[in-house]
């Protein structure tokens, strides 16, 4: 709330110094950090400048979908309102998990503003996406927006699709369980994953690898380990003779994320590991060995621990706070670590903002009873920031939480 606080202020600074807001932002990061930062800062408070703020910045997010297709550009300029991509994206395409990220927090803009249109901007995106062939019943990571046709047919379920497949289970859960479209979506897309995706190594671990052009790249990021959760999250919701089913593979997921930890010198996770080349659940290159404070593995234990009450979930959990504790912390806060497989950190001095948003409020999650922002009542943004359920019989107020 703090931060959003400060963002407020800065925000009606600006207003006095316009010349300021001249500058390109990322609608994706802008939309899961400030936007849901904010509403889940009025959520939390129900202070009245919060919900105004949140309104304010996503009303200077709608230019970017002034786009043929209404998928929206990943960069915007905040003061003229023009749009691009980012140059290295397949062919000027915009990124499944940049425009498939918007749904959660522009719905409660509309319920909190009593405008219509962003809620229409995000089911439009779902729209484009319905009409479109789908190679496999996989979403490829790129969409060109004038077109209105994939990009490269990459897949993954990690950097570049990860939050879209979480923001359709999330968006029925937020729903109340009304928004059956999600729901299709979600599923089907899952099934898809576990068909094409999904992969056991010889000595058992269960893996999601990446996709290229109908070639599976046998490697794993830190950034798809956010899986397990997920899939524990919407198990219940599955199909019944699906539900134990996926329970298991949410495990098995959670048992190979582990597995990346502890087979590191520091017990911290590297950003991506391979199971190739006799190698499982390792990092093979130097350029892979880092870890940036993530918080995917520990949201996983947390989901898990909440679902299962296995105790080795918070034993895991632990783990991480210790090698946290002993080669991240600085005398400015916690650092990444350049090679989690060398037995000395060598400090990369950055403290990233999901460390605080994500890292260490799952941590504090996992170590907390169920009743502390239950899951009927609150579903959490990519980045963590808690947004209520809205309810289909009632308008929600905002939470006095202590």
């Amino acid at each position: 709330i703090f931060s959003a606080e400060n963002y407020s202020q800065s925000c009606v600074w600006r207003q006095h110094n316009p010349h300021l807001t001249n500058a390109e932002v990322s609608v994706f990061e802008v939309n899961i950090r400030f936007v849901g930062g904010l509403l889940s800062a009025y959520y939390l408070s129900g202070k009245e400048v919060f919900r105004r703020k949140a309104v304010e910045l996503g009303e200077k997010l709608l230019p970017a979908f002034k786009t043929p297709t209404g998928i929206p550009w990943a960069l915007l300029n905040l003061k003229s309102g023009i749009g691009r991509n980012w140059p290295w994206a397949s062919g000027g395409s915009s990124i499944l998990a940049e425009y498939g990220t918007l749904h959660l927090e522009f719905m409660h803009l509309s319920k909190l503003s009593g405008n219509p249109e962003f809620a229409q901007k995000v089911m439009n995106i779902r729209k484009v996406l319905n009409r479109l062939d789908k190679p496999q019943g996989l979403y490829p990571n790129y969409l060109n927006p004038n077109s209105g046709q994939w990009g490269q047919h990459h897949v993954s379920v990690g950097g570049l699709g990860d939050s879209f497949y979480e923001y359709l289970l999330k968006a029925w859960l937020m729903s109340d369980k009304t928004d059956e479209e999600g729901k299709k979506m979600y599923y089907d897309a899952l099934q898809a994953i576990e068909t094409n995706l999904m992969r056991k190594s010889s000595n058992g671990l269960t893996y999601i690898a990446e996709w290229k052009g109908g070639l599976l790249e046998h490697k794993m990021g830190h950034l798809t380990c956010f899986a397990g959760g997920m899939i524990a999250l919407g198990a219940d919701g599955a199909p019944s003779d699906k539900t134990g089913h996926q329970m298991e593979q949410a495990a098995e997921i959670a048992r190979t994320c582990h597995e990346s930890y502890a087979r590191t010198a520091l017990k911290l996770g590297p950003e991506a590991f391979r199971f190739d080349g006799g190698v499982e659940a390792i990092a093979t290159r130097q350029n892979e060995k880092y870890f940036i404070l993530r918080p995917e593995v520990i949201e996983t234990y947390m989901y898990m621990w909440r679902f299962t009450h296995d105790p080795k979930y918070r034993e895991w959990g632990w783990e991480a706070v210790q090698a946290l504790e002993q080669h991240c912390k600085v005398e400015g806060g916690y650092s990444g670590i350049r090679d989690v497989y060398a037995s000395t950190p060598n400090h990369d001095d950055v403290q990233q903002s999901f460390y605080l948003a994500e890292t260490l409020k799952y941590l504090y999650l996992l170590f907390s009873d169920d009743d502390h922002l239950p899951f009927d009542h609150w579903v959490f943004n990519t980045e963590a920031h808690p947004l209520p359920v809205i309810r289909k019989d009632k308008t929600d107020r905002p939470n006095e939480v202590e």
